[in-house]
């Protein structure tokens, strides 16, 4: 009879990359997978946690967090916070860190918080400096291509790719430079570039753009010839111009030319997430890669950093709209859409360590892995969804984050982040 550290068992096991979907309590020895055995096998354990009526998952791995707490200023989130106190065992920070301010990331994020850390790394020598609200600090002359691509060699073990924003109130004031650029990062360092669709600044005052008027049904076009096989567009149901959906309400045709291409969609969820822009994707066949949160200090309900002057209100930034979410919550806005579960589980799972490069030992359940594992609870009904647009959505099934293992120790979902969703 087989002994283990944690015994799991009663739950739904779903691994997608090893085609598991059924039945199966789940062995831990030493911080590691040591066993995948049909429910009910006998065996020897020093804790045995039952989890009957819930899922039990890889790790969730988050491809859309914020977590330079501090540096950033209102805009970072505490790591842990986002993450195993969420469910979530893995996050990737999109764009907080930069060439210049690497160092402080592994010391102050990578290093201290229980949750395992990775980094896009920002394509502009300001990062993720106040949730970007000054867009002069995204202009070509702040982008430095040979000191980033450095940056991201010297620190393989953080650094999996690069952030970048193709958006109408970048392009109107510097046209399509910056994306060049940070095309050119993603090539010399042979990594992904991770690309922002939908509009984060204001247009410009008469004077401070170019002069030819910037059409945002054109970004697409623009970019995708820019790009690599694996890059990454971001926000394809984003509410905001220069999305995946022109102003006629039709998918763009250069989507599908991109997927022929072989870059990848990343549903960033966050503030600017439509569920009608969602739903005309879809229903045209476009079927995202992998799904992240996207939450930050200016859509989530989380005090100001002491001493964080208040320079601006949170109504002044593009993506205010303070809602409770999680990835768990963005997991069931996707399953109300229709997508079925074990497409969403990869979506958080094995498709993120494909996607976005992480180490292979991630994203499953497979004997000898870490001990990243995320049980959630599965409750049926009718549930009230609603996007910042105001538009509701009734799901019937709502996953919540119980708890997570990282690396075999305990982590209960007892973030103040985490969404309480109405019955419809």
């Amino acid at each position: 009879m087989e002994a283990f550290d944690t015994w799991l068992v009663g739950g739904h096991l779903i691994d997608p990359a090893q085609g598991l979907d059924g039945a199966y309590d789940l062995g831990i020895r030493g911080g590691r997978i040591a066993a995948v055995l049909p429910r009910g096998t006998p065996a020897m354990a020093r804790e045995r946690i039952d989890v009957a009526g819930q899922l039990v998952i890889p790790g969730m791995i988050d491809t859309h967090a914020h977590v330079f707490q501090h540096v950033t200023g209102r805009f970072g989130l505490d790591a842990d916070l986002c993450g195993v106190h969420s469910g979530v065992t893995t996050l990737i920070d999109q764009g907080g860190p930069s060439c210049m301010t690497l160092p402080a990331f592994r010391e102050y994020v990578v290093k201290p918080k229980r949750t395992r850390v990775f980094a896009y790394l920002s394509a502009y020598l300001v990062g993720g400096m106040e949730g970007h609200y000054y867009p002069s600090l995204y202009k070509p002359d702040c982008v430095d291509v040979g000191a980033t691509v450095k940056a991201a060699l010297a620190n393989p073990d953080i650094v999996k790719g690069f952030k970048a924003h193709a958006e109408i109130g970048g392009f109107a004031r510097w046209g399509l430079e910056v994306m060049r650029m940070s095309a050119d990062i993603a090539r010399q360092a042979a990594m992904p570039l991770y690309i922002h669709f939908g509009q984060l600044w204001p247009l410009p005052k008469p004077g401070e753009g170019l002069d030819t008027p910037v059409d945002a049904d054109c970004i697409l076009a623009d970019v995708v010839p820019l790009l690599k096989a694996g890059d990454i567009l971001a926000h394809p149901f984003t509410r905001h111009p220069g999305g995946f959906v022109n102003r006629s309400g039709q998918v763009h045709p250069i989507v599908r030319e991109a997927l022929d291409r072989g870059l990848k969609i990343d549903v960033g969820h966050g503030s600017h997430f439509s569920y009608k822009m969602a739903r005309i994707a879809l229903d045209a066949g476009i079927v995202p890669h992998t799904l992240g949160a996207d939450m930050h200090g200016y859509n989530t309900t989380v005090p100001a950093p002491a001493g964080t002057p208040d320079a601006h209100s949170d109504q002044d930034h593009m993506f205010f709209g303070q809602q409770r979410f999680s990835l768990a919550s963005a997991m069931t806005a996707m399953l109300a859409l229709g997508l079925p579960l074990d497409h969403v589980v990869r979506m958080v799972s094995s498709n993120v360590v494909e996607v976005f490069g992480l180490p292979r030992e991630l994203g499953s359940l497979a004997v000898g892995n870490p001990a990243d594992v995320s049980v959630l609870n599965d409750e049926r009904g009718r549930w009230s969804l609603r996007d910042n647009e105001g538009t509701q959505l009734v799901g019937e099934r709502l996953l919540r984050p119980a708890f997570c293992l990282k690396g075999g120790q305990r982590f209960d979902a007892t973030a103040s982040i985490l969404p309480v969703v109405a019955a419809a």
